[in-house]
């Protein structure tokens, strides 16, 4: 008997401080605002300097791009796979609606004759693309013996 009124008496407090713990409402609050954000397009993401010699081995290229955010962009790196790659990029932040230029110098002297692909790592602080790999590709042909 006693084990049955401890049971029943456990049973009633616990129903009885259930009922008096408050509701817990959960309200869904959604924003409008919407946060501005910086974001990067290139015109292209590959250039192929196509055949060239080792006589003159150091080709250029550029590749333009366009703030197509709304908020300021910044390249926080260019970074070549391989030291005969070198990019350079402008440092200040490039406006909304603006547009900039990475040009990139492959120089190929010393090297082996022959086809060739790096890439370039750019960092920005770009919320959808914040990281974009550029590719170059090229062959460079064996120096010619009758250097003009």
């Amino acid at each position: 008997m006693r084990k049955t009124l401890l049971i029943l008496s456990l049973m009633v407090a616990s129903m009885s401080l259930q009922a008096t713990e408050p509701q817990k409402t959960t309200v869904n609050v959604t924003t409008t605002q919407t946060e501005k954000r910086a974001e990067i397009k290139f015109e292209t993401l590959n250039h192929d300097f196509g055949t060239f010699s080792a006589n003159d081995p150091v080709v250029k290229c550029v590749f333009k791009f366009t703030n197509v955010g709304d908020a300021p962009l910044i390249i926080n790196q260019a970074i070549a796979s391989c030291g005969c790659t070198v990019p350079t990029y402008t440092k200040e932040p490039v406006k909304p609606g603006e547009s900039g230029q990475i040009e990139v110098t492959y120089n190929g002297k010393g090297k082996f004759p022959g086809r060739f692909t790096k890439n370039i790592t750019v960092r920005t602080n770009g919320k959808e693309t914040a990281t974009v790999r550029l590719t170059i590709t090229g062959e460079m042909k064996e120096e010619s013996k009758d250097k003009e």
